[in-house]
């Protein structure tokens, strides 16, 4: 496996990851920009929107006919938000050349189809076609009056909200209902003119290629001959920004449910490259595994929960304690809980407990290369950060994590917010 990254244009790069691992290629345009709420519904919009048709595929049966003529290649779009960034991603999946029954040349196709999607859609009038945009907005307010439809997503990201107020990470990546009235065609399509000439944009091939051959296609592709070099404007992605508390802020929320939803909000002051490799171990250790001090006290000893965990959040480097509880266990839980940080701070795990958590995490970095689509996120999510190395490198340092270092991290780490969803 070898990947290499390669500007095109100021601003716009292709991540070529050269494999013989699969039959198939994968190809991915990610456009990063900042995420803020007057432009987040629009963003959310816009994958939703240029999935409908392109000026050459104007319908979605065209685009399924164009997949199906490429021997069942599949095409998916959707929003993310990744630290205090909004990703739009795109993606086509198709057989490798050398894979096909006939000599054709289904990767110049793919790379065409995509980037036809992306960068050239459907316009009338100088604005997205009407009757697309009006199903998409339904979709969309579906999506977001939807998220209290499970009760665990809901709280953590409620969580996050009062965590980071009137930050860019306490944003809901899909927007707001709000703003929807206002999305007209003729607004959105000048807002994709203007995020398209401006944003962060990372072209991701996945396969067995030639290196040349894919760089010769994408300078050629009329595509991005008319896009213009840029300063990008994303937000580097290098630990979180927020207030340090004396107490932790305590919300409450009531709604019609049976189970409690706790979660709490761990801030880590620490934002150092080290930090990121032991937080993950510390994690493990606290609550990110069935051998963890949280499943074991709150859930196994003391049967406080229905789950008990936590993950760490490395491009903000906040760690969520998730707990599904009967209401009136809140205040055992939470005591409970406080004492696996306290006893973290004071070196109370042992060699079996670093062990465990340091194999969980090796394991899932040895996974990296087995999917393309992994070996995508995890070189992206590289790319948004200062923090580049090699997957194998990425071994290397969570095994170097020591009990010194989980203990002294361990002491920067302080309870921000607690979040109760109750009846």
């Amino acid at each position: 496996m070898d990947y290499k990254k390669h500007e095109l244009k100021k601003g716009i790069n292709i991540h070529i990851i050269n494999t013989d691992k699969f039959k198939t290629n994968l190809l991915s345009v990610f456009l990063t920009i900042p995420i803020i709420k007057e432009n987040v519904t629009k963003s959310a919009l816009l994958p939703m929107v240029l999935r409908r048709g392109s000026k050459n595929m104007p319908n979605q049966e065209e685009i399924s006919k164009h997949l199906e003529e490429m021997y069942g290649a599949s095409f998916d779009c959707g929003v993310d938000k990744i630290g205090d960034d909004q990703v739009l991603k795109f993606y086509i999946e198709a057989v490798n050349n050398d894979f096909l029954p006939v000599k054709e040349d289904i990767f110049s196709k793919t790379i065409d189809s995509i980037l036809n999607i992306v960068f050239n859609p459907l316009i009338e009038n100088n604005a997205f076609k009407k009757e697309y945009l009006e199903i998409e907005k339904k979709n969309l307010k579906q999506i977001i009056e939807g998220k209290i439809d499970s009760k665990a997503a809901y709280a953590q990201d409620r969580c996050i909200e009062e965590m980071y107020k009137d930050k860019h990470y306490g944003i809901y990546k899909y927007g707001y209902t709000d703003y929807l009235e206002e999305i007209t065609p003729e607004n959105l399509y000048e807002y994709y003119k203007q995020l398209i000439s401006e944003c962060k944009i990372d072209i991701f091939v996945s396969g067995k290629l030639n290196d040349s051959d894919v760089l010769d296609l994408l300078n050629k592709n009329e595509n991005i001959i008319k896009l213009n070099s840029r300063q990008a404007k994303y937000i580097i992605n290098n630990g979180n920004n927020l207030d340090k508390k004396e107490e932790p802020s305590i919300v409450e929320e009531h709604m019609d449910i049976n189970q409690g939803k706790l979660v709490m909000g761990l801030n880590i002051d620490d934002n150092s490259e080290k930090g990121k490799y032991i937080g993950l171990v510390y994690n493990g250790i606290l609550g990110g595994l069935p051998t963890s001090k949280l499943f074991q006290n709150v859930r196994e000893k003391a049967s406080l929960a229905y789950t008990a965990g936590s993950s760490y959040i490395r491009q903000k480097n906040n760690i969520l304690i998730k707990c599904g509880i009967e209401i009136e266990n809140y205040d055992k839980a939470v005591e409970i809980i406080k004492q696996q940080i306290g006893d973290m701070k004071q070196g109370k795990f042992d060699d079996e407990d670093i062990n465990n958590a340091k194999t969980s995490i090796v394991a899932s970095i040895k996974f990296i290369p087995d999917e393309q689509d992994t070996l995508l996120t995890y070189y992206f999510g590289q790319e948004l950060s200062e923090y580049k190395m090699k997957y194998e490198e990425y071994e290397d340092r969570i095994n170097e994590v020591t009990k010194e270092d989980i203990t002294d991290y361990a002491k920067k780490v302080s309870i921000h917010t607690i979040y109760f969803l109750r009846n």
